[in-house]
């Protein structure tokens, strides 16, 4: 029970009650204030993101539970806000989609992995991405006009194209890694 209430797991659970709080926010007209908030729910959620891996390596407290739910929890953050910019019209419903599809068949690729006992964990370039899709929508989230920061949209535009390159190249990487474990279970 101690290490199912740990700090990380802790952190990914709240990061998990934040997306519904994300969507009422979305789904709100949208006021400078509303987005505002938007803004720092999704902040403090991706937040979690880094300080919930950290402690967790750092302290020694890595569960299988947290390594199953950690990424889980990103990947409905991200879809989340992803799904919620489109009719906002902040993103293109093709880069969410393909974005989604992405995460999708990864979590395929190491589901597949898993029944054969081989474990994927996340490269370098995947880590990446993420990094790149949380600045790139935190970017896009954030109100407009209330800092002076030119070509807001824009940036956060371009770090959403930045890392939809590096998530389908961080999915190729994943497949050619498992090209064995697909032939096998190809037989």
């Amino acid at each position: 029970m101690k290490q199912l209430l740990s700090v990380p797991n802790i952190l990914t659970g709240f990061r998990f009650a934040l997306i519904p709080v994300l969507i009422l926010l979305f789904s709100m007209h949208q006021t400078t204030g509303i987005e505002l908030a938007s803004f720092v729910v999704f902040t403090v959620a991706a937040l979690t993101d880094f300080v919930d891996g950290w402690v967790a390596r750092r302290y020694h407290i890595e569960t299988v539970l947290g390594k199953l739910m950690d990424p889980l929890a990103d990947k409905v953050l991200v879809t989340t806000a992803l799904v919620m910019l489109i009719p906002l019209g902040k993103i293109a419903a093709w880069v969410s989609l393909l974005i989604i599809c992405r995460e999708i068949v990864v979590t395929g690729f190491r589901g597949l992995a898993a029944t054969t006992g081989k474990v994927v964990a996340a490269g370098s370039i995947g880590k990446l991405k993420s990094n790149f899709q949380y600045f790139g929508l935190g970017f896009l989230i954030f109100p407009l006009g209330v800092l002076p920061v030119p070509y807001q949209h824009q940036t956060g535009t371009v770090l959403i194209y930045i890392s939809l390159v590096l998530a389908l190249w961080s999915g190729g990487v994943y497949a050619w890694h498992l090209r064995d474990v697909f032939l096998e279970t190809a037989k």
